[in-house]
């Protein structure tokens, strides 16, 4: 397998998943807050929205897809 084939088939798995749950959401840590002695841990929360999973999927089965033309 060469680096295109490993690449459109990462795309096209994450594509699927991202379709399959309606979208992904998923937690990071944030800034920590310290006020008056009090410290608070903060998260993030980030959303890949089924759109981008669409993209990923269609660009995966492009790239399988397509083939390189190769000069003689």
């Amino acid at each position: 397998m060469n680096t295109k084939t490993i690449i459109a088939v990462i795309l096209v798995a994450l594509g699927v998943v991202v379709l399959a749950y309606s979208g992904l959401s998923f937690k990071t840590p944030g800034k920590p807050v310290n006020f008056l002695g009090i410290h608070v841990e903060t998260t993030d929360t980030h959303f890949i929205p089924p759109a981008v999973g669409a993209l990923a999927l269609v660009g995966g089965i492009v790239l399988l897809l397509v083939n390189p033309k190769r000069a003689t």
